[in-house]
């Protein structure tokens, strides 16, 4: 299958004439009187590396066994390339699923249990040791493959389980956790070797997470779930840039939530006053919302200039407050600030200079401001 042009952005979603690889439609899945999956309808394209993100218990899971035929929708429908898969048994679909426990056989090879499902379907042998040797090319095996399991690193077996589940060439591969049992630094080296393989062989990735930073890396589009249902599907960018509500803004990685109420309430801005922040906000996105509500605008740590003096001609969209830890990670300091209305925020700065150079210290009086396209207003 021929890759994708990378020049070429790759949005499908945004065509009206695309249509989509796998449509769940109002589907539901209960367990008694607990509802796992709650009126789910989502839409995911042919060659999408496609993320469900969420906390444990939010549904994702239930919705990969679903896709996988191993869970049966109380109600609404799945379709895979137009087909309805209600009546389709798992070994029936062009999906294939790895775990998180990668699931090897310890007493075959590297390349017996690559070959494994080629076997079961009678695959002819010369085509099981022509596939074979393709897949562990494809993930840098081949000088592995007489090797056992327990002779390989986490990440090689990790690659193993990989070339097992592609060696079949499904049109889908589901992915439940496939990182989870990976060291930090493993775990984002192989986020990038998947993204890698994926765009080479051309096949439709859907992902379980709940590593906010893994679906970030590795995905086209995110779908953000919470008690059984979607809060937002949008890009990685979209969702960290403009999320759609507050629990979306504060599940995706680090942010400064201020209570406000509308002031002004126009087409191109919105100017909001915050007791939290004690200051007038201004953003230059309309919302849907009239002068009087109440609001949330969300800042990331990073969009926060921090000075010791006021900037100049800025009363809006500038905090004080007093600098009450730090912390520094290397490449950033983290500084938490606690405001006269005794909110405590975070600002996050690029250490471009040596540690003894920056003037920023415990207990000092720092002013937060940031851009007027820096923060996002919140309804919900």
């Amino acid at each position: 299958m021929d890759k994708p042009n990378p020049r070429v952005p790759f949005e499908p979603w945004k065509d009206p004439g695309a249509k989509p690889y796998i449509r769940l439609i109002n589907v539901t899945k209960t367990f008694g009187s607990f509802v796992a999956v709650d009126n789910i309808s989502l839409d995911i394209y042919q060659r999408e590396f496609f993320s469900l993100l969420g906390p444990s218990g939010c549904g994702k899971t239930t919705l990969l066994r679903m896709l996988a035929g191993f869970e049966t929708p109380t109600a609404g429908r799945i379709e895979i390339d137009g087909t309805d898969m209600s009546s389709v048994p798992p070994y029936e679909r062009p999906v294939n699923m790895m775990f998180q426990s990668y699931a090897l056989f310890p007493h075959m090879t590297v390349e017996q249990n690559v070959a494994f499902g080629l076997k079961q379907d009678h695959i002819p042998r010369p085509q099981i040791a022509a596939r074979v040797e393709d897949m562990l090319a494809l993930v840098q095996l081949s000088s592995f493959a007489k090797r056992k399991p327990h002779q390989l690193s986490g990440g090689q077996r990790q690659r193993v389980a990989l070339a097992r589940s592609l060696v079949k060439k499904p049109k889908m591969l589901l992915l439940d956790e496939p990182l989870g049992a990976l060291d930090k630094k493993l775990r984002e080296q192989t986020q990038f070797e998947l993204m890698n393989i994926q765009e080479q062989v051309g096949i439709t990735f859907v992902i379980v997470t709940h590593d906010q930073e893994e679906a970030m890396t590795v995905s086209s589009r995110i779908a953000v779930m919470n008690h059984g249902r979607i809060a937002q599907v949008a890009t990685p960018s979209e969702i960290y840039e403009f999320p759609n509500s507050r629990y979306v803004a504060e599940f995706i990685g680090d942010v400064n939530v201020f209570e406000s109420r509308i002031v002004e309430s126009a087409a191109d801005h919105v100017l909001l006053r915050s007791e939290d922040a004690l200051c007038d906000i201004y953003v230059d996105r309309s919302v849907s919302a009239p002068a009087g509500a109440a609001a949330w605008v969300a800042v990331r740590p990073e969009k926060f200039h921090v000075s010791l003096a006021p900037p100049d001609g800025q009363a809006r969209n500038t905090v004080a407050g007093q600098v009450w830890d730090i912390g520094y990670l290397g490449n950033l300091s983290v500084y938490h600030v606690r405001l006269p209305s005794g909110k405590k925020v975070t600002a996050t700065q690029a250490n471009l200079t040596r540690l003894k150079e920056r003037p920023i210290t415990w207990d000092d009086q720092v002013y937060l401001s940031w851009a007027a396209d820096s923060g996002v207003v919140l309804v919900s």
